[in-house]
């Protein structure tokens, strides 16, 4: 619309100049021009009516080039192309509110100061637990091996074996990470949920608390085993003295490998602790002279030409021990009965057989660890039934005594 006035200007300026619709003035005379001045003004009229109108494009053009150059550039024209709606690419959607942690630990928590990992789940127990696996797994394969060790230590911390209740703190932060199923120290710091389905969280070590935490640990544990290991002479060959050395181990294992964590989260405060620390081997290897120098005597009642006295004998010699002495303190009293069992509608004769066997603790006047074992065997008569009813709870006690006793001797608590 905003041309409209422009042109008509020059219209009207043209048709001035060519007289067109022109009238005389009223009351004037009219007065004939010669023709050649008329065809002159003519052509001046559109020579300048021309003018203008080159003149108002140009101008036109040059505003035209202005707005284009100010507004921002339009991309050239590409063809549609129709991408079906099954491989449609989907714009990736960034929650809202997501810490930084989630992705980078250390974007929140300075790495100068904690060591730190995330991890997520379908629920807020996995994203713990899965964060926490990630901060063990931050100090190597070798600490993830040695985390059953640690769950040992920690149980006998927890159940009052090992005794630590001087530190309250140190107390709290070992029952924590054995519920936690984690690494002494190791604290879940923040969870977050992304709205719809996912669950995150980091877990953290700090660096100057958790090197105070595992040097007094690690200070505790070696009075602990100072303690364990004092025994008098007159005490030192007793299953008592042997469980001592073994929880010493255990503990010795577990100052070990909290060395190796402190080694990473403060490196300078580790080589002067882990330079004093003795292996848990160590002290295994002494327990082991202990029960060398331990002898149980096997007694059995109703034995069948010594065959279930020799099946708990060599099973106690393989597990260290010395076996026989008339005045040992610990003894293995053994009962075997045999008996006939009536069978209708077989031609077979069967016996039955049962095996009473009791770990005893003559000094204290205690059983340590009872067994039992039964069963039947037939045959075409009674005597060769009773036979292989005592061959066959031979076989039991050579199979299974020795596991029963290793474990019962691996969970054999030292006297407080």
């Amino acid at each position: 619309m905003f041309r409209i006035f422009p042109y008509a200007v020059i219209f009207f300026a043209f048709c001035s100049l060519a007289g067109c619709g022109s009238a005389p003035a009223a009351g004037s005379s009219p007065v004939s021009a010669p023709a050649d001045d008329s065809s002159a003004k003519l052509n001046e009229g559109r020579n300048a009516a021309a003018a203008a109108i080159a003149a108002m494009e140009r101008a036109e053009q040059g505003s035209s080039q202005t707005s284009q150059a100010a507004a921002p550039a339009r991309p050239a024209a590409v063809p549609r192309q129709e991408t079906p709606a099954a491989t449609a690419p989907v714009p990736a959607a960034v929650p809202r509110g997501e810490p930084g942690w989630v992705t980078v630990p250390y974007s929140v928590y300075r790495e100068s100061d904690y060591v730190a990992a995330s991890g997520h789940g379908a629920n807020r127990n996995a994203a713990e637990k899965n964060a926490l696996a990630a901060l063990t797994a931050v100090f190597g394969q070798s600490i993830q091996a040695d985390l059953k060790l640690m769950s040992s230590y920690s149980e006998a911390v927890k159940n009052g074996v090992v005794d630590v209740s001087e530190n309250n703190s140190l107390q709290e932060a070992i029952s924590t990470s054995t519920e936690m199923d984690s690494l002494v120290g190791a604290e879940i710091k923040d969870v977050w949920y992304d709205g719809t389905s996912v669950y995150y969280a980091v877990a953290v070590m700090e660096r100057a608390k958790t090197a105070v935490l595992y040097t007094d640990m690690i200070r505790s544990n070696e009075r602990i085993i100072t303690e364990l290991t004092t025994i008098p002479a007159a005490q030192r060959n007793t299953l008592d003295a042997y469980s001592r050395y073994q929880l010493a181990a255990t503990i010795a294992d577990a100052n070990r490998v909290y060395a190796n964590v402190l080694s990473i989260v403060n490196k300078g405060t580790a080589s002067v602790v882990l330079g004093n620390l003795k292996k848990g081997d160590d002290y295994r290897l002494e327990a082991a002279n202990i029960t060398k120098n331990i002898p149980i005597a096997v007694r059995v009642n109703n034995d069948r030409s010594d065959r279930i006295r020799g099946a708990f004998a060599a099973v106690i010699s393989k597990a260290g021990f010395r076996s026989g002495g008339n005045n040992s303190r610990y003894v293995l009293n053994v009962t075997l009965t045999l008996s006939e069992v009536q069978l209708a509608n077989q031609q077979n004769k069967f016996a039955r057989y049962v095996v009473d066997a009791n770990l005893t603790d003559t000094t204290e006047g205690m059983v340590l660890l009872p067994y039992n074992i039964n069963g039947r065997e037939g045959h075409l008569n009674i005597s060769e039934a009773e036979n292989r009813a005592v061959a066959a709870a031979e076989k039991k006690i050579n199979e299974a005594y020795g596991g029963i006793l290793s474990e019962y001797l691996s969970t054999l608590l030292p006297k407080r």
